[in-house]
């Protein structure tokens, strides 16, 4: 293999990496969030108001997809289509630029 390939595939390799690493952690946080949600932690806490905020602006464009009667429903499945889509799609792309 080529010098140039070789560091090309190595470049697309750590993109695809680093694609990956921020798809997973911004999934993390939303599940984080419903995960302290179901357990009914202290908002007034500060890690847990940081939470809350990053996971509903993550989450902001999925929450209101489809509204349910009971909160928690809303909570779940607002945040986690929003995780879940970051999981698929980043892990795509990752996979495209591992390939590459």
């Amino acid at each position: 293999m080529p010098t140039h390939t070789r560091v090309h595939a190595r470049g697309s390799s750590q993109a695809g990496r680093a694609v990956a690493l921020v798809a997973d952690v911004m999934a993390f946080v939303i599940a984080l969030w419903i995960l302290l949600y179901m357990l009914d932690a202290n908002q007034g806490n500060g890690l847990v108001d940081f939470i809350h905020d990053a996971a509903g602006w993550l989450a902001g464009w999925s929450y209101d997809l489809f509204t349910f009667s009971r909160e928690w429903v809303q909570v779940v499945v607002g945040h986690g289509i929003a995780a879940v889509t970051y999981l698929l799609i980043g892990h795509a792309v990752a996979g495209w630029l591992y390939r590459r």
